[in-house]
This record gives C-alpha cells, sequence and structure tokens, in this order.
C-alpha cells in the first residue's frame, strides 16, 4: 500500500540573526492510509515543525515530503494553498471558530476558497451531513458561545471535514478541555479513523495518545521512537466508565 505521507531525510533549519536554529534533523517517516498516529515529544522535540511541514505549512530547508503521491517540496505558496484546501482537514487546540457565525456558517467556510464552487444548496447539504458526522446535526444553527467546549470542537472536527480530505491533522485537539470531554472528543477520532480517516494528532499527553494506533516519539529533531500502541483505550468504554465513576460519586454526596 502507498504511503499517503512519506518524508525522507527531513531537514529544517530556522535562523534567529546569524544564529541556525536546526528544528527537525534528518526525519524520515511514512504513514500509509487509514492509520491513527500521534506524534509526541516534548517542547522543542520538533513536532509542530513536523505537523507544519505535513500540512503544508512550511517547507524543509533539505529533503522530500510527498502527500498522497505529490511531492509537495518545492511547491509554490499557492500550490501549497490549493493541496491544504483539498487534501488536507485541521483540527486545532483553540477551536478557531468565527464567533458571530453559526455552527453550520462555521463548517461551510472551507466550501468558500475552493477552485470549483458548490452550489449553495450542495455546500448546506455537506456541512449537515459533516455535522451529522460529529453528532451535532441538531445544533447546527448555535453559535459558538451557545455550545460547550467539547461541541466546539465537533464543529471544528466537522469543518475540517467540509472539503473531504483525505488526512485530518490535529494540534494538541484536546488541549483546552477536560478528561471527560476529551474521551467524548477522542471517540469522534476513533469513529472517523474507522471510516478510513487517516489522521495524525500532535499531543503531550500519553493517555490521549493511547486512543490512536501508532505513537511516533520525537526529540532533538529526530525520531526516537516508532511503535504500534500496545493496549489502545476504547473511547466508548472510557466514557462508560466515567460516567458510572460519576454517578457512584453522586449518590455518595
Amino acid at each position: 500500500m502507498n504511503a499517503i505521507i512519506q518524508l525522507q531525510d527531513i531537514y529544517k533549519t530556522y535562523h534567529t540573526g546569524d544564529v541556525e536554529v536546526p528544528a527537525v534533523c534528518g526525519m524520515s517517516l511514512d504513514i500509509s492510509p487509514g492509520e491513527f498516529v500521534a506524534l509526541m515529544g516534548a517542547s522543542g522535540s520538533g513536532k509542530s515543525t513536523m505537523m507544519n511541514i505535513i500540512g503544508c505549512l512550511d517547507r524543509p530547508t533539505a529533503g522530500k515530503c510527498w502527500l498522497d503521491g505529490i511531492d509537495v517540496s518545492q511547491l509554490s505558496r499557492d500550490e501549497l494553498a490549493d493541496i491544504r484546501n483539498r487534501k488536507i482537514g485541521f483540527v486545532f487546540q483553540g477551536f478557531n471558530l468565527l464567533a458571530r457565525t453559526s455552527a453550520l456558517e462555521n463548517v461551510e467556510l472551507p466550501m468558500l476558497y475552493t477552485r470549483q464552487r458548490l452550489a449553495g444548496h450542495s455546500q448546506r447539504d455537506r456541512a449537515l451531513q459533516a455535522l451529522e458526522t460529529v453528532g451535532l446535526a441538531d445544533r447546527a444553527d448555535h453559535k459558538p458561545n451557545q455550545l460547550s467546549g467539547g461541541q466546539q470542537q465537533r464543529v471544528a472536527i466537522a469543518r475540517a471535514l467540509a472539503n473531504q480530505p483525505s488526512l485530518l491533522l490535529a494540534d494538541e485537539p484536546t488541549g483546552n478541555l477536560d478528561s471527560r470531554t476529551s474521551v467524548d472528543i477522542m471517540g469522534v477520532f476513533q469513529k472517523l479513523n474507522a471510516q478510513g480517516m487517516t489522521i495524525v494528532m500532535v499531543t503531550h499527553e500519553l493517555d490521549i495518545a493511547h486512543y490512536t494506533k501508532r505513537m511516533v516519539v520525537m526529540r532533538d529533531g529526530k525520531v526516537v521512537g516508532d511503535t504500534p500502541v500496545a493496549k489502545r483505550l476504547n473511547a466508548e468504554t472510557e466514557l462508560r466508565r466515567l460516567q458510572e465513576e460519576q454517578k457512584a460519586v453522586q449518590l455518595a454526596d
């Protein structure tokens, strides 16, 4: 099976004045279609830089990067923007929803920037379908301030699905959420992955990484660990356990 992401001897160096700061140092990595990968590492390990390169938000200083068979290493900014829009969905820690627009309108937003614009009714139907996928079809007309943090992140995931990407990139998607809501969101990602979506998730939380299928650990710009998740957590089972614990605490009170 061909890799959806193929990184070959990637280097990325930033310049601060006359000082060179290496962020990634000769990293190679293949990710196959349908994988669910946690990209882990301490602050400064290079994981965010790698996420930016995989997401076509930045270009490597040296090395090759293929996305879905396309060498994106040397593409122009406009070409990278087109690839991002067509092939990648992004989910961020801070949700990044437009405050004065409804959930439906937030999900429709990426479709406004495609080369082939959808008709209004088709755009709406696709946005509603994405909201239904994340279990929020009944909140389509709600604005972000009318939604909980977990619901806002579900809208953000639906928005990432709007252009039907082949790859979903999530940068600390549970960082602003409590434990129970984090498990709930990981259940959404597991459901999407079960449907065939390839997901790469940056996280520094080991418990969150255990909801994925594979952990890639970075240190000093290099991969120092790449292993399958030995004991993968099931979000639905874990959520039921947390609910039962909460009921027990309430009864005890």
